[in-house]
């Protein structure tokens, strides 16, 4: 059943992203300006195609998993209604930004809303550092998750820049916590983005939008906090989502170093400048993607050490990336 409807997911999104991108291309168009490293004008919007295919394959899976299977199996699954509610509102303002823009407190005042049902429905991250300061470490943990699950949805978004490259992590990143967390459901969310990458990869004939990328960022958190049985190493989170989030806090970091104004729109993050020193998108996200599998396979065999070690090797590529380009600009 896995199969077939990973099947089911992947066509449904191809064919849903083909309908948005003809029929409604030119209310979600995203025209070129200073800071875009597209020079066509593209639709965007494409990510409701991956969102409508995981919501339909999830519901049916759900459903059938709850006739057929023993009580403790059903225990694992994902709860969809505790899901969906913390994803609506994050998919509607970010169909209302995809139209006509939203202010950023509106933004993040969703995200924080998001968040706070994502921890009510599902709990706090497991921090191991703050297990044994009792109820005050329990608050902590609330907050930090809370806080952690808003960076994410943004970092996400921060990251949809270049063609394939936040739908082609993301996939690798999904693949791996459907197999570490044992979460089924989730491969259903990897096919629909691989109908995505049909039409997003280079050169992209549509762009996910708010609405996907958040929606992306609230997925893997969210994955995250159903562990299970098992607590998931906090070390996991970090490296599961590297290097996407590595690129996202550096170039964070390497702004306010400068006394730049973070919240103003801009083209510096690192992925952006290695498109505008030559590569083209599909080098960048492949290398992207690439770095990604290495990371998350490396987990997937060794686990905690594997974790340790992948942060430190993405801090290692993040130098050497900026060596590279300050070479270039001297050149």
């Amino acid at each position: 059943m896995d199969l077939l409807l990973s099947l089911v997911s992947f066509i449904i999104s191809l064919l849903t992203v083909a309908l948005i991108k003809q029929r409604f291309s030119r209310h979600l168009l995203d025209t070129p300006n200073e800071r875009s490293s597209h020079t066509q004008p593209t639709p965007r919007g494409g990510g409701l195609g991956f969102i409508i295919a995981f919501a339909v394959t999830s519901a049916i899976y759900t459903y059938v998993v709850s006739l057929f299977t023993p009580v403790a199996d059903k225990l694992q699954l994902i709860p969809l209604l505790p899901l969906w509610l913390v994803y609506i509102p994050l998919i509607a303002v970010g169909i209302f930004d995809d139209r006509g823009g939203v202010s950023a407190i509106i933004r993040y005042l969703v995200q924080l809303f998001a968040a706070i049902l994502a921890v009510t429905a599902f709990g706090s991250f497991p921090w191991p550092w703050l297990s044994q300061l009792g109820e005050f470490g329990s608050i902590l943990s609330s907050l930090l998750t809370i806080i952690s699950i808003t960076a994410l949805i943004n970092f996400y978004n921060f990251m949809d820049g270049l063609d394939g490259l936040v739908a082609g992590v993301t996939t690798v990143q999904l693949g791996l916590l459907a197999l570490l967390l044992n979460q089924p459901i989730l491969w259903l969310l990897v096919a629909a983005l691989l109908g995505f990458l049909w039409w997003n990869w280079s050169p992209a004939k549509i762009f996910m939008g708010d609405a996907g990328s958040t929606f992306l960022g609230a997925s893997v958190a969210m994955a995250l906090l159903n562990y299970g049985k098992e607590p998931v190493p906090a070390l996991y989170a970090l490296a599961i989502s590297l290097p996407m989030i590595g690129d996202a806090v550096y170039t964070l970091a390497r702004r306010l170093y400068h006394r730049e104004n973070i919240f103003q729109a801009h083209r510096t993050h690192l992925y952006q400048r290695l498109q505008q020193s030559g590569w083209s998108h599909a080098l960048v996200a492949t290398t992207y993607i690439c770095i990604t599998l290495m990371v998350d396979s490396s987990i997937s065999i060794w686990g905690t050490y594997a974790a340790m070690i992948s942060v430190l090797v993405i801090a290692t590529l993040i130098i050497l990336g900026e060596l590279y380009l300050q070479s270039r600009s001297e050149a």
